[in-house]
């Protein structure tokens, strides 16, 4: 009788696991560059407005952290322009672009916050938004990490 013994890496477990966490790894880090994409076009597009003094913000008269409306569109203008330039790196898996877009992210999320009275309802989707980008970086792992 010949008995067979399975080596240490195959088997069912050995084959499938490592395959379906690098799966989770890089649907999460592309669900976190394609999120990242959106939101800085998304905030462009607020900063632009934001320079242009556009009608569309309201205004509030006792707000601790008041800044003229154009200061604060220059601000979202360069995070979101950061951060499309830094979903593109995510795409192409680099490790620094992971690290920057938890970085932009948080950073976004701070903008957002002090920027709650003037668009309050936008303001805190782009926090919930955010979120889930430093969720998904942080997560995922790529490499050999994610085969651990």
């Amino acid at each position: 009788m010949a008995a067979t013994h399975p080596t240490h890496g195959a088997g069912a477990t050995g084959t499938t696991a490592p395959t379906a966490k690098r799966q989770w790894a890089e649907g999460l880090t592309v669900f976190a560059a394609v999120s990242l994409m959106i939101v800085g076009v998304l905030d462009i597009l607020r900063g632009i407005m934001g320079i242009a003094e556009d009608d569309v913000f309201v205004s509030t008269q006792n707000y601790v952290f008041q800044f003229d409306l154009t200061a604060w569109g220059w601000t979202h203008l360069a995070l979101g322009a950061l951060a499309v330039l830094v979903s593109l790196g995510l795409v192409r898996g680099a490790l620094w672009a992971r690290v920057a877009g938890v970085t932009i992210a948080g950073l976004l999320i701070i903008a957002n916050f002090l920027s709650l009275p003037y668009y309050p309802v936008w303001s805190v989707v782009m926090i919930a938004f955010s979120g889930f980008i430093i969720w998904a970086l942080c997560v995922s792992r790529s490499g050999s990490r994610s085969e651990r």
